[in-house]
């Protein structure tokens, strides 16, 4: 009799262990589809939007900077939320036109409006992150050069 209860135990937490491993593949596979439509939404931007482009340029410019300056972990991070920030909202900014474009299109006030201050966000990022940019390195340039 105890041979049969051990037996049953045992078949019962298998069950359980596969349902729990079930779920967590499960949970695996709906993450990785995610990551693969932000990856798409990435390649994208950059495929399409020049300016995003010209953003990843100048970001690679400022970490080479920032490697050769030896900047300080609190001038790092600065300079990694700066680029971020513009990386984010240029993505952003391309959601929103495509969305505009999907919409209507013939002109419409309101879209061009939509499409103003998501590029007016962007621009104003892309300003800040120069602002810090020149905060950062300016001083050390000048000290390289004197």
């Amino acid at each position: 009799m105890i041979n049969i209860n051990v037996c049953l135990l045992s078949i019962t937490s298998n069950y359980r262990l596969k349902t729990k491993d079930q779920e967590v593949g499960k949970i695996r596979r709906k993450l990785r589809k995610s990551f693969s439509f932000a990856v798409a939404g990435i390649k994208y931007t950059l495929k399409t939007q020049p300016n995003m482009r010209i953003h990843v340029g100048i970001a690679f410019i400022a970490v080479m900077a920032g490697v050769a300056f030896q900047i300080s972990s609190s001038e790092w991070l600065a300079l990694v939320i700066v680029i971020s920030f513009v990386f984010m909202l240029e993505i952003l900014n391309t959601a929103i036109e495509t969305l505009v474009d999907l919409y209507t299109e013939e002109y419409h006030h309101l879209g061009k409006i939509a499409k103003d201050t998501a590029a007016g966000a962007v621009m104003v990022a892309a300003i800040m992150s120069v602002c810090v940019g020149l905060i950062i390195f300016l001083p050390k340039i000048i000290h390289w050069f004197v």
